[in-house]
């Protein structure tokens, strides 16, 4: 693969260091109360329009054909919104012992808080030919329970900002959230058909208004002289969030491969990303709202920006190997229907 053709498809990840960078060099112009104003443009006007973006791209429409599923669903939508934040703030009770920056644990646990990506685990679960309509429902219903649920366990396992009141949280969400995605989804409806035969490029669109949001947030820390970042703090974080997403992944796969699960190898895929991956574009956003009026914010964001490249990562590693382990299990399965009784 080529230079150009790598920068191309890697440009979102680059984009994040590009608007870390600018932040560090001129932190005065995306600061509350600078020129960007982002206490406007962003906390309402930017995180509105990435969440209308997503109603309208959110393709609600197919997910009656995986709605049936019920202990797929529920496997997956409990092990991502139950199991995993317990786990983290259970991990966090050890990490804490450590010399680890308290507030890159914290945003440790507001990773185990996210619900599901919309695009990421559909992704890969269509490369390697696992269950896509699983994968897409529980992507799409993970998204719009989370916008209730996220903020929930954020304010339970973390408390919020002492400046902004539990029900200014929760209005500002509505107003932010809850309205845009629902606008999104009544456009869908009339626009559906051309909106899919032009193949609007909703992706790209949150994710640059997601790389604004990033500016602005690590804007607010360097203009805080207080705020320090350790080399050795980073390197844990990297490493414990590898080790998350490695074991809660064997996890995943030893409890749906047990014999009598009842699940196939298909849906194995589709639990497997779907149980672990975490939504960068409904968390940050979310971030910004329940967690406004703290100085460490962007250092609290950290992990999240960490996880979300290393899921894509790691998920795209494993694709060889678990489309070859699902092949030979379905052929597997295949001759075991074929040979007589």
């Amino acid at each position: 693969m080529g230079l150009l053709a790598r920068i191309r498809k890697e440009w979102f990840i680059i984009g994040i260091v590009g608007v870390i960078l600018s932040a560090r060099l001129q932190p005065s112009f995306g600061v509350k109360g600078g020129p960007l104003r982002p206490e406007y443009t962003v906390s309402y006007v930017a995180v509105s329009v990435i969440f209308f973006n997503s109603g309208l791209s959110l393709k609600s429409e197919e997910l009656t054909s995986a709605v049936l599923h019920f202990r797929l669903h529920l496997l997956v939508q409990s092990f991502t919104l139950i199991f995993f934040p317990f786990a983290v703030w259970l991990l966090l009770k050890l990490l804490a012992l450590t010399t680890i920056n308290q507030w890159l644990l914290k945003g440790l646990q507001t990773v185990g808080c996210m619900p599901p990506p919309v695009s990421s685990a559909v992704i890969l679960t269509k490369a390697v030919g696992g269950n896509e309509a699983a994968a897409i429902f529980n992507s799409a219903f993970g998204s719009f329970l989370g916008i209730v649920v996220t903020p929930v366990l954020l304010l339970l396992f973390l408390g919020s900002s002492s400046s902004v009141p539990f029900s200014s949280i929760f209005s500002q969400l509505f107003v932010t959230v809850v309205v845009p995605l629902l606008l999104g989804q009544v456009c869908r409806r009339f626009l559906r058909e051309r909106l899919e035969r032009r193949k609007l490029p909703f992706g790209t669109v949150s994710s640059f208004i997601l790389l604004l949001i990033i500016y602005t947030t690590f804007c607010d820390t360097f203009s805080n002289p207080d705020v320090e970042l350790e080399p050795t703090s980073l390197l844990a974080v990297v490493l414990t969030i590898f080790s998350i997403q490695m074991s809660f992944m064997l996890m995943i796969f030893l409890f749906t491969t047990r014999s009598g699960s009842g699940f196939t190898p298909a849906d194995t895929v589709a639990i497997m990303f779907c149980s672990t991956h975490k939504s960068l574009t409904l968390g940050i956003p979310m971030l910004k709202i329940v967690f406004s009026g703290y100085q460490q914010l962007s250092v609290m964001s950290v992990p999240l920006l960490i996880y979300h490249p290393a899921q894509i990562l790691l998920g795209s590693l494993l694709v060889p190997s678990i489309k070859a382990w699902m092949t030979s299990r379905q052929k597997a399965v295949k001759l075991t229907s074929l040979t007589p009784i």
